[in-house]
C-alpha cells in the first residue's frame, strides 16, 4: 500500500520547501515472536520465552519498547547482559541516530548481538502501525504517538495469538508486552490508552536478581535536591542564546576549563585571540571542560587577569554543610586569585550566561566515600583535573574503594554543587600498569578496542605472495642496496633509503614508503577504521596501532631481505645535493638491510667497511649535511625538548631505567630526506590538486608568544630577534655559554614552548601564503613518509597515486568538505596522541621515583611568581619548586616557616631570599622523591638542595631528614617515539 509524507523545510534564504514523498506500507512484516501463529517469519525468532525478564512489577512473561529517551539516557544500563526480549521500533532508532551518533553505534550493537534477544520491528512500513502526522502535531508528539501504537499493537497481536485452546490448555500465563518510557507525558498518555507502561528506573528497582544494575541508571536529580536553593545563575533558553548571539550582545566558543586552577577557566572566541577569561564558580555557571557555551563580555573595567597560582578544591562539601559558610569560603579563595592578578595585564573576562551544546564523556577517577555513614550517595573525582568532581550513587562502594571506576555525566541542575552521574564501569586496581594505561588511554580518547572482524575481514588472506600480475604494474627495484634504519626494536617500519652513483657523476637517492594504501581500499570498513583512529599512539612499553598488525609489523614493514611494496620517490642530484630532476612510481623493493641509528652510525665511521650499503649510508650523510645547512640558512629552527626513553621490564612492564635520547648523524640523515620526500610530494599533489591537497602549515607564532624566551634570553646578556625565522634561528645560534653546555639546548627548549600547533589543512581552504611551514622554513609541506602510523600520509600517497596514473580517484578523494572534516579529526587524533604519550611517560617517571630519593643537577628553565620551573638534563624531565612568595599567604601554597620569603622581581623574572637570587638558566641541585599522599594525582617532588637557604632547603647533614618539602607539579614534557621525521 503507497501513501504519501509530506514535510516542510526552510532553505538557507528563508523560503520555505514542502517536500513529498512516497511511503509504502506493507502486511507481510512479521512480529518477530515464537509464540505467533500469524505472521510469516522468514528468519530465527528473535523473542523467545527462553530468556525472560524478571520483575516484581509485572509478575508475568513479557516483552519491553524501549521509548527514544530510555536509549539515549540509560545505554549503560541496556549494554548490561540482563534485559532480553526487546522490541527496538524504528521509529526509535532513526530519532536516536538523529540525536546521537555516539550512542546509536553502541546501541546498534546491541541490536546485533544474537544472544540479546534484540528484535527490530519496521513499524514505519506496517500497515498497522504506521502514524501519519497530523495538523499542527509536532515531530517529537508524532514519534511519541507512534511508540505507543506500535506498542499496544504487538501487545494486542500476541494475545490473540495466545487465545487459543491448545495455548489455554497449557496453563502458561500470557506474554504481555511493556513500554519503557522516562517521558511523564508519554507515560500519561500511554496508560489512558490502555497500555502496560513503566519507567527505566522503576523497571530496574523491579529486577530483584541485579540489585547492582541501579548503579548505573541515569539520574536527572537526587530526591534530597528536588527543593534545594539554587547555587548557579540560572542558564538562557535556547531561543534566547540565539537571540543574543545573533545580535552579537553573547559570544560562542569552547570552553577550557584551567588544571591549575579550580575556579578558572577560558572561552576560545574567533574574535578574540587569547579567548575570554572566566574566574570564579558562578562565573562558570556549570560548564565542564570542551562544551561549547554562551559567553557575556563584562565591562573592561570588570576584567582581570589568569591567575599564576595553583588552586586545587580541597574540600568535598557535605549536604550538611551551610550554603553561607561554602560561599564565603569560595569567596575567600576568588579574591586571593583575584589579588595576585591586579598587577598583571588584564584580559577580556565574561561570564557563561548558557550552554550551547554539552560534550560530556565517560570519565576515569576514583569513588571518595561519603561523609555521611550507611549512605549510597558518593563523591566521584575524576582522574583530570578540569573535570569537576561528579555526585553519584552507588550500592559498591565498599567493592569500588582503591579501584580506576569509569563515571558519566547525566544532569548538572542549579541547585546541586556537582553535577549528577552514574556508575559505568570499574576498570582494575589503582596503581596497576594495565589499569593505569587504559585511563590513560580513556582519558585522551584514544581509540583502542581490538579491531572488528568486519574490518579484519578485508585484510590479505595469508599466506600472501607477490602475484605475477603485481610485478607487471610495479617498478622493480629489488636490485638496489635499499636500507632501513629506524629506533632499537622497530616493528613498523615504513621507510627506507638508497643512494647509488650515476655513470654521469651524479647521484641517484630514493625514498621507499610502505604502499599502506595498496591494502586499505578507500570506504571499506578497514579504511573507516584507520580514519577514525588517525594515528598510531605510542606509550611506554605499549603501541596502539592505527592498523591491524598483519599490516603494520608484518605485510606493510619494510623487514630486511623480504620483498615489499613500496611508494618510491627518486630524485637525482649532483653532489651539491641540488635537485636535477624527480619521479614517482609504485614499486617493488627488497631492503638489504634494517639498521639501527646506531649501527648505521658504526658503519658510516668505520673506513674499512667499503661495500654498497656503506658507501649508500656515507654519500647520504654527506648529501643530509648539505640539505641541512641550506635549510638552516634559509630560516628552518633547530628545536629542542627535554625527551627521555625507559627501559621496560618485559614482564612487569615496569620501567627499569631511564635515559636521555641520544642524538647521532644518521638521525639527522634520514630526518633529512624525510623532509625533503615530504616537500617534494607537497608541490607535485598541490599542483595537481589545487583544490582538496592534504597539507600540513605551521602557523608563525604572534610576537607575544616569544615574550618569556626573549626576556629571559636578555637576562642574560643576549638579545633574540623574532622578526623571521631565520632571524630567530641566527640568534638561538649565538646564545652560547662557554661554562654552561646545556644552555643553548634549554634556549631551543623555551622556544619550543613558544610555538603554534601544525595542523593538517586542505590546500583549497586557504591562501598560497598561509601553506608556510615555520619551523621548517617551507613554502609547502605535507606527511607522505609515515603511512602506517598516519592516516594524513595514506591520503597523500592516494593523490599521489592518482595523479601518476598508479591509482583511480574517487569522489570523496576530492571532496573538499569531506576532507577538510577528515583534517579536522586527524588534528585532534594527533593532539590527544601527544598528550597520551606524555601522560605516559609521567606516568612511567612517578614508578621509577617510588620508594627513592635522588639528588640531581638541574637548572632553572623559568621563574615564575610562586615558582621555578626546573629542568633536569640527566632524566629530560621538568618539575615545579613552589616558593613561598610573601608574608601574608596570598599565593595559597602552605607554608612552613613565615620568616623565609621570597621576592619576586616581575622587571629582570628573578626570585630573591636573604642573599640568595635566582635567575633563569642558574644552575640547582634539587631532590627527586615521589609524594604519593595522593592516591589519584601522585606527585613528583622537587626539593632544593642547592644554593643553600635554611629553613627552606634540605639539610644534607642528616641523611634521610628534610627540613621543607615543596610540592611540585609532574614533569610537562613527554617522551615521544623515538622518530626521525617531524
Amino acid at each position: 500500500m503507497q501513501t504519501l509524507r509530506e514535510f516542510t523545510r526552510k532553505t538557507k534564504r528563508g523560503n520555505i520547501l514542502k517536500i513529498v514523498r512516497e511511503h509504502y506500507l506493507r502486511d507481510d512484516i512479521g512480529c518477530g515472536s515464537e509464540l505467533c501463529r500469524e505472521c510469516f517469519q522468514n528468519e530465527v525468532y528473535q523473542l523467545t520465552s527462553q530468556h525472560a525478564n524478571k520483575s516484581t512489577l509485572f509478575k508475568f512473561p513479557h516483552y519491553l519498547v524501549l521509548d527514544t529517551n530510555v536509549v539515549l539516557d540509560q545505554i549503560d544500563v541496556l549494554e548490561e547482559d540482563v534485559l532480553r526480549n526487546v522490541v527496538v521500533l524504528t521509529t526509535v532508532l532513526n530519532e536516536v541516530k538523529h540525536r546521537s551518533s555516539a550512542i546509536y553505534k553502541r546501541f546498534n550493537e546491541i541490536v546485533h548481538d544474537r544472544t540479546r534477544n534484540f528484535y527490530v520491528f519496521v513499524n514505519e512500513h506496517h500497515k498497522e502501525t504506521y502514524a501519519d502526522r497530523e495538523p499542527d502535531e509536532t515531530a517529537n508528539d508524532r514519534n511519541d504517538r507512534a511508540i505507543r501504537l506500535a506498542t499496544k499493537w504487538y501487545d494486542d497481536h500476541l494475545q490473540a495469538s495466545q487465545s487459543s485452546k491448545e495455548f489455554e490448555r497449557s496453563g502458561k500465563a500470557a506474554t504481555r508486552v511493556v513500554l519503557l518510557t522516562d517521558d511523564a507525558a508519554n507515560r500519561a498518555k500511554a496508560e489512558a490508552e490502555g497500555i502496560l507502561v513503566t519507567t527505566a528506573a522503576e523497571y530496574v528497582k523491579s529486577l530483584e536478581d541485579f540489585p547492582l544494575l541501579m548503579d548505573k541508571l541515569s539520574h536527572k536529580t537526587f530526591d534530597s535536591e528536588k527543593n534545594g536553593l539554587p547555587q548557579y545563575p540560572p542558564h538562557l533558553s535556547m531561543k534566547e542564546l540565539l537571540e543574543g548571539l545573533r545580535q552579537n550582545k553573547l559570544l560562542q566558543g569552547t570552553f577550557q576549563a584551567s588544571r591549575e586552577n579550580y575556579l578558572e577557566g577560558t572561552v576560545n572566541v574567533e574574535k578574540f585571540e587569547k579567548g575570554i577569561l572566566i574566574q570564579g564558580r558562578e562565573s562558570l555557571n556549570r560548564a565542564v571542560d570542551g562544551d561549547l557555551v554562551a559567553v557575556e563580555l563584562l565591562p573592561e573595567a570588570e576584567w582581570s587577569a589568569p591567575s599564576e597560582i595553583v588552586l586545587e578544591e580541597k574540600n568535598v562539601y557535605a549536604d550538611e554543610v551551610p550554603s553561607e559558610e561554602r560561599a564565603k569560603d569560595e569567596n575567600e579563595m576568588l579574591n586571593q586569585v583575584r589579588a595576585a592578578a591586579l598587577s598583571a595585564e588584564r584580559t577580556p573576562t565574561g561570564r557563561i550566561v548558557g550552554i550551547v551544546r554539552r560534550k560530556w564523556r565517560q570519565y576515569c577517577g576514583i569513588l571518595q566515600p561519603s561523609l555521611i555513614e550507611d549512605t549510597n550517595r558518593h563523591i566521584f573525582v575524576p582522574a583530570d583535573r578540569k573535570i569537576p568532581r561528579i555526585r553519584i550513587e552507588t550500592r559498591q562502594a565498599a567493592m569500588l574503594q582503591n579501584q580506576r571506576i569509569i563515571v558519566t555525566i547525566d544532569t548538572w541542575p542549579r541547585n546541586s554543587r556537582y553535577p549528577h552521574g552514574h556508575f559505568v564501569r570499574s576498570l582494575g586496581p589503582l596503581g596497576d600498569m594495565a589499569t593505569e594505561n587504559e585511563v590513560i588511554l580513556l582519558e585522551h580518547d584514544v581509540p583502542h578496542c581490538k579491531f572488528s572482524d568486519e574490518v579484519l575481514s578485508f585484510l590479505p588472506k595469508m599466506p600472501w605472495t607477490i602475484t605475477d600480475e603485481d610485478y607487471s604494474k610495479r617498478v622493480d627495484l629489488r636490485d638496489l642496496y635499499i636500507c632501513s634504519v629506524d629506533p632499537p626494536g622497530c616493528t613498523d617500519i615504513d621507510d627506507a633509503l638508497h643512494c647509488k652513483e650515476l655513470p654521469n657523476g651524479n647521484l641517484e637517492v630514493g625514498v621507499h614508503i610502505a604502499d599502506v594504501s595498496h591494502f586499505i581500499r578507500p570506504g571499506n570498513a578497514l579504511d573507516m577504521e584507520a580514519a577514525a583512529r588517525g594515528t598510531t599512539v605510542y606509550l611506554v612499553g605499549k603501541r596502539i596501532d592505527m592498523v591491524p598488525e598483519l599490516l603494520s609489523s608484518n605485510l606493510c614493514s619494510l623487514v630486511g631481505g623480504v620483498e615489499r611494496f613500496a611508494f618510491s620517490c627518486v630524485w637525482e642530484v649532483d653532489n651539491e645535493a641540488n635537485v636535477l630532476s624527480k619521479r614517482f612510481h609504485k614499486s617493488v623493493i627488497k631492503s638489504k638491510r634494517a639498521m639501527t641509528y646506531e649501527e648505521a652510525q658504526n658503519i658510516i665511521d668505520d673506513a674499512t667497511q667499503q661495500n654498497e650499503i656503506a658507501k649508500s649510508l656515507r654519500n647520504l650523510n654527506r648529501l643530509a649535511k648539505i640539505l641541512k645547512k641550506r635549510r638552516m640558512d634559509n630560516g628552518a629552527l633547530v628545536l629542542a625538548s627535554p625527551e627521555i626513553r625507559f627501559q621496560v621490564d618485559s614482564e612487569t612492564h615496569e620501567p627499569l631505567e631511564v635515559e636521555v635520547k641520544q642524538m647521532r648523524e644518521t638521525n639527522s640523515m634520514v630526518e633529512e630526506f624525510m623532509l625533503l620526500a615530504n616537500i617534494t610530494v607537497a608541490e607535485h599533489i598541490a599542483t595537481e590538486f589545487s583544490e582538496c591537497a592534504v597539507l600540513r602549515r605551521h602557523p608563525r607564532p604572534p610576537p607575544t608568544n616569544f615574550d618569556p624566551l626573549v626576556k629571559s634570553a636578555r637576562y642574560q646578556g643576549f638579545q633574540v630577534d623574532i622578526n623571521s625565522g631565520l632571524e630567530l634561528s641566527h640568534s638561538l645560534d649565538k646564545c652560547v655559554k662557554a661554562d654552561n653546555p646545556y644552555f643553548n639546548t634549554m634556549i631551543r627548549i623555551l622556544t619550543t614552548r613558544c610555538m603554534m600547533q601544525a595542523v593538517y589543512f586542505i590546500s583549497g581552504s586557504l591562501q598560497k601564503e598561509e601553506f608556510f611551514h615555520y619551523g621548517l622554513a617551507a613554502p609547502i609541506y605535507t606527511h607522505f613518509t609515515s603511512p602506517i602510523r598516519r592516516y594524513s600520509d595514506i591520503m597523500v600517497h592516494r593523490l599521489l597515486a592518482a595523479s601518476i596514473g598508479a591509482d583511480s580517484t574517487y569522489a570523496q578523494l576530492l571532496d573538499r568538505k569531506s576532507n577538510e572534516e577528515l583534517c579536522h579529526n586527524l588534528n585532534y587524533r594527533h593532539k590527544m596522541a601527544q598528550y597520551a604519550g606524555r601522560a605516559s611517560v609521567a606516568l612511567n617517571t612517578h614508578l621509577f621515583f617510588r620508594g627513592k630519593e635522588e639528588d640531581e643537577e638541574g637548572y632553572v628553565l623559568f621563574v615564575r611568581k610562586n615558582a621555578l620551573q626546573v629542568l633536569i638534563p640527566k632524566y629530560g624531565l621538568e618539575g615545579t619548586l613552589y616558593l613561598k612568595s610573601d608574608k601574608d599567604g596570598k599565593d595559597g601554597v602552605e607554608r612552613v616557616k613565615s620568616e623565609i620569603v621570597f621576592t619576586f622581581n616581575e622587571e629582570d623574572h628573578t626570585q630573591r631570599c636573604g642573599d640568595v637570587v635566582f635567575h633563569s638558566f642558574d644552575p640547582v641541585t634539587v631532590r627527586l622523591s615521589l609524594d604519593s599522599s595522593n592516591v589519584q594525582h601522585e606527585k613528583l617532588i622537587f626539593r632544593l638542595v642547592k644554593p643553600y637557604i635554611k629553613g627552606f632547603s634540605v639539610e644534607t647533614t642528616t641523611e634521610g631528614t628534610d627540613s621543607q618539602a615543596v610540592s611540585a607539579a609532574p614533569p610537562s614534557k613527554k617522551t615521544k617515539k623515538d622518530k626521525k621525521k617531524k
